[in-house]
């Protein structure tokens, strides 16, 4: 039997969202497809697309990453048809997580950004989670949007040893 490719490459972002306990970026998805040639940037784009219109993925704007991860419909259908992914695509699925889980749960468990805020201030937000647990947020105000900014790109290199310094604070 004879399968259109959008369902195919539907079900492996399926499978790769059900693969994972933390959300995956719209990037990471691409990172990994692309590489493999499976399809092109616009189809993914499609793809991912209709799979959030359908309700079978769930999209959270951060800034400038889009986290995606499936929902109770899109786990539903998966089981109704992961079937229909090819066994060589599993193992490179599951060998690319294996390879890369560590780095790529740390680009979306640390989160930061910035915005103005109303008294014409900048407000870096900071989080940490594990899993879908918020383990430390911050925010703080300062002046200039320069400043936000580089905090928010420290967070991202020091975020452990400001939790672990926070910890051994205030326990």
């Amino acid at each position: 039997m004879t399968q259109d490719p959008l369902t195919l490459y539907k079900l492996i972002v399926l499978y790769m969202l059900n693969r994972v306990s933390f959300p995956l970026t719209k990037a990471q998805v691409g990172d990994f497809i692309l590489e493999k040639e499976y399809t092109n940037f616009l189809t993914l784009q499609q793809v991912i697309a209709e799979l959030i219109d359908a309700e079978l993925v769930q999209a959270h704007a951060d800034r400038n990453r889009t986290h995606l991860a499936i929902t109770g419909e899109g786990r539903e259908t998966l089981s109704f048809f992961e079937n229909r992914i090819n066994l060589s695509i599993k193992e490179d699925i599951d060998r690319y997580f294996n390879e890369n889980a560590l780095e790529m749960r740390n680009e979306t468990s640390i989160l930061a950004d910035y915005y103005k805020s109303v008294s014409g201030d900048y407000e870096a937000h900071l989080r940490a989670k594990e899993k879908d647990v918020t383990m430390v947020e911050i925010k703080l105000s300062v002046p200039d949007e320069d400043t936000a900014a580089a905090i928010c790109a420290n967070w991202q290199k020091k975020n452990q040893k400001i939790y672990q310094y926070l910890i051994s604070q205030l326990f």
